[in-house]
Formats: structure tokens, C-alpha cells, sequence
């Protein structure tokens, strides 16, 4: 039966089927022909999302969607401007600090580069950016947003491998993320200085804010990172409602502080992010039979003790294993590679004693890469609508970022320490 999963998956997928419903029929025709039980359905899908930490995905998407309306992007990309100065590539450099703070508050990549896609690409438009350089930027600076506390695919992670927890996940997401971002920051000032890509700061008349006035209007935005992650290391509130805390202090800060919010706009944020949640709620329950069939089956094992059986090299495993993971986050969407790979991925890491709080950075940094590679880069889809281009256009600019990323990621596999340094010194592990 274990032919069966994967061959109805992908042929399911191949006929344009969607992953999430691919994966449900897959594992709804194992339980089928294999006898397994129809009544194991609506258990499997039950348990699949009745997980406490899942109660935080859907309230940090709105957070994430409240911080964005109230203006919080655009007073964050004045004060970036403002700290990087007047210089080459200064609005490059810019946009991807805010997609690093705007990461530490929403935990999704696609909706951090909307939100600073929507508001940096007409102002580096102005400033000589190409769209398509513009685009590339935003895209591989959103992909952070998994990687900086609080993440989305951390809090999944947790759910398939309970040897990670999330505080664990986020302190580790740390540093990785903030070596993405700098990677990241490289070849994009490189890139504008060779061409002679636009100078920071505001355009055509417009005032430039000063350092000051503008830090004073960001300031709000840039605390909402240290309540969130503050508020978890004190103990004060653990990560799922530390997203409860994130939404009330959204709404304090659009209501009261910029009063860019109203109630209209408020109903509209909440039936977007339920929509936005409940398709990603339904991927998971849908994934969940997938799993729940492989894991009866015994193929997850099969395919772990496969992949361990072809070489006793753990460096070779290791980069083979990225590899696939490099190569699947160009096709698949984050939920989806994780429902997939990670259960016949957890034998492997058992096998060689892999601490897996690091791996589950490692998995996530390569689902970050996916997120801006083509073909089916969910980041530069966004962005490339943005900017009203194609997504072929940003080819020669963004495989600069894919290369950038790399390199953080590499460092970051062959010294764990980078990873687990901060949650051993947090007392997470």
C-alpha cells in the first residue's frame, strides 16, 4: 500500500489538483484499499489541528494583517530610510530591515513582503530601482519572516517533532535569521552600487523625516517585537498567547496611537485573516490523513531507513537531505514540505543524534529559500504583482539572493552552534 500514497499524491498533483486536497485523497484511498478503516477519518483530522500550539497560527495572522493596516509598515520604512542615510542601495538595505522587524511580529513570509512590498516598491521606483531588482529584494528579505520569532512554520515543526518545543524553535530562529537578513543585505547594496541603482531617501520634493522624528513614529512598531518575545522569555505568557497579546496591542496601536483603524477596516481584517487561516487549517487537517496513513503504513520508516542505508556519511546524508528540501521548497508550499518530508525525516534525525531543534532550523531556512525561488516562489509572486511584472523578469536578480541565503544556511549546518547557543543558554534544552 505504501505505492499507492505517493503514487495517487503525485498523480493528483500532476492533474492540477491542490496539495492539500492531494494529500487528503491520497491518504483517504491507503485507508480504503488498504482496509485501514474509514471510521480512522475524522479522527485523523481531528487530531491533526486539535493541537494546542495551533491556536497561535491563526491569531498571529491577525496580528500580522493588523499591524499592516494600521500603518505600522509605513512608519517603519521611514525610520529604515532614515537610519540607513542617503547612499547607493540605501532603500534596498532599507526595505529589508523592515521585512526583518515586520518578521519579528506576523511569522509569514508572504504577508511581510505584501506589507513592505506595497509600500517600498513605488518609492524605489522613484528612486531608479528596476521593478524586478525591487521585487527580487522584497522577496528574499520577506522569506526572514519564518526564520525571526515569532514563525508559522516553527510552531508546526513543534507540532510533528514534540522533542523541539517553540520557545526552543524561536530562540533558536535567532540568530539564523538575522544572518539571512545581513547575507541578503550583500549582494543587494553590491548590485545597486555596480548598476547605479537609486539613492535613499524620499523623492521628487517630498521631505525627508529626521532620524529622530521618524524613530519616534516607528517606535511603536519596533516594541511590538521585544512584548512578544519579552513577554515569552519572562514567562509572562506563553507563545500561543503571546499572539493574543500581539492582536490587542495591534489594535491599541491603530486605534489609539496612529488612528488608522476604524471598525470597518477591523471587520474586514478579521473575515481576511479567518479566510487566510482557514485555508491553512484545512491544509493541516488534509496533510494529517496523509500522515496519518504513511505512519500506520510504515512507509515513513521504510523511506527514513532508505535514505540512512545510502551512506554512512552523515555530511553526505546531511547535504542530501538539503538538497531534497532545496529543491522541494521550489514546488511546494511550507505546510505541505513539512507534512511530507518531516515524518520519514524524524528516523533520520534519531538515527545520527541530530539535535532537533537545529534541524528544524534547517528545514525552515530552506523552506525560506523556496519561498523566493522560482517556479512557484510564493514570496516573488506576491511582489512580482506588486510591481506589475513577471515573475521570469527577476530571474537574474533574485538567484543573487538564492546564493546569498545559501551561504547562511551552510554556516548555520556546519556550526549548530549558531542554532542552539541561544535556547541552551535560555535554559530551553
Amino acid at each position: 500500500m505504501s505505492w499507492l500514497l505517493f503514487l495517487s499524491f503525485f498523480a493528483l498533483m500532476l492533474l492540477g489538483v491542490p496539495l492539500g486536497t492531494a494529500m487528503g485523497l491520497a491518504g483517504l484511498a491507503v485507508v480504503f484499499f488498504g482496509d485501514l478503516g474509514l471510521m480512522s477519518l475524522p479522527t485523523s483530522v481531528y487530531t491533526g489541528i486539535a493541537k494546542y500550539p495551533l491556536l497561535a497560527i491563526p491569531v498571529f495572522v491577525l496580528a500580522g494583517m493588523i499591524f499592516e493596516r494600521s500603518g505600522v509598515a509605513l512608519r517603519l520604512v521611514r525610520f529604515a530610510v532614515a537610519l540607513v542615510g542617503q547612499r547607493r542601495g540605501g532603500l534596498a538595505l532599507a526595505a529589508i530591515l523592515v521585512c526583518m522587524v515586520l518578521g519579528g511580529i506576523s511569522g509569514s513570509g508572504p504577508a511581510d513582503a505584501a506589507a513592505v512590498a506595497t509600500v517600498m516598491i513605488p518609492s524605489m521606483a522613484r528612486a531608479g530601482y528596476p521593478a524586478a531588482f525591487s521585487a527580487s529584494v522584497i522577496a528574499a528579505a520577506g522569506s526572514t519572516a519564518i526564520l525571526i520569532p515569532p514563525s508559522i512554520v516553527f510552531i508546526l515543526y513543534s507540532v510533528l517533532v514534540p522533542q523541539a518545543s517553540v520557545p526552543a524553535l524561536f530562540a533558536a530562529g535567532l540568530i539564523p535569521g538575522l544572518l539571512a537578513g545581513l547575507a541578503l543585505m550583500l549582494p543587494a547594496w553590491w548590485l545597486s552600487v555596480r548598476h547605479g541603482f537609486g539613492v535613499a531617501g524620499l523623492q521628487d520634493g517630498e521631505e525627508r523625516q529626521s532620524f529622530w522624528s521618524a524613530l519616534k513614529e516607528a517606535s511603536w512598531g519596533l516594541l511590538a517585537p521585544v512584548i512578544i518575545l519579552g513577554g515569552m522569555r519572562s514567562g509572562a505568557f506563553t507563545p500561543t498567547e503571546a499572539a493574543v497579546v500581539a492582536v490587542f496591542y495591534g489594535l491599541f496601536v491603530g486605534l489609539v496611537i496612529y488612528r488608522t483603524l476604524n471598525w470597518k477596516n477591523i471587520y474586514e481584517v478579521l473575515v481576511e485573516s479567518a479566510e487566510v487561516s482557514a485555508v491553512v487549517m484545512l491544509i493541516i487537517a488534509l496533510a494529517s490523513v496523509f500522515a496519518w496513513a504513511g505512519s500506520t503504513l510504515g512507509t515513513f520508516e521504510a523511506l527514513g531507513g532508505w535514505l540512512v542505508g545510502l551512506s554512512g556519511n552523515e555530511t553526505a546524508i546531511l547535504l542530501a537531505v538539503t538538497l531534497l528540501l532545496l529543491i522541494a521548497g521550489m514546488f511546494l508550499d511550507a505546510v505541505s514540505i513539512l507534512f511530507i518530508f518531516v515524518p520519514f525525516l524524524l528516523p533520520v534525525i534519531l538515527h545520527f543524534g541530530w539535535d532537533p531543534v537545529w534541524f528544524g532550523v534547517i528545514l525552515t531556512m530552506n523552506v525560506a529559500i523556496g519561498q523566493f525561488t522560482p517556479p512557484m516562489a510564493i514570496n516573488l509572486m506576491v511582489t512580482s504583482r506588486i510591481a506589475g511584472i513577471r515573475i521570469e523578469d527577476t530571474v537574474p536578480w533574485v538567484l543573487w539572493m538564492v546564493g546569498a541565503m545559501l551561504s547562511a544556511l551552510l554556516l548555520v549546518t556546519f556550526v549548530p552552534e549558531l542554532a542552539t547557543g541561544i535556547p541552551r543558554y535560555l535554559g530551553y534544552q
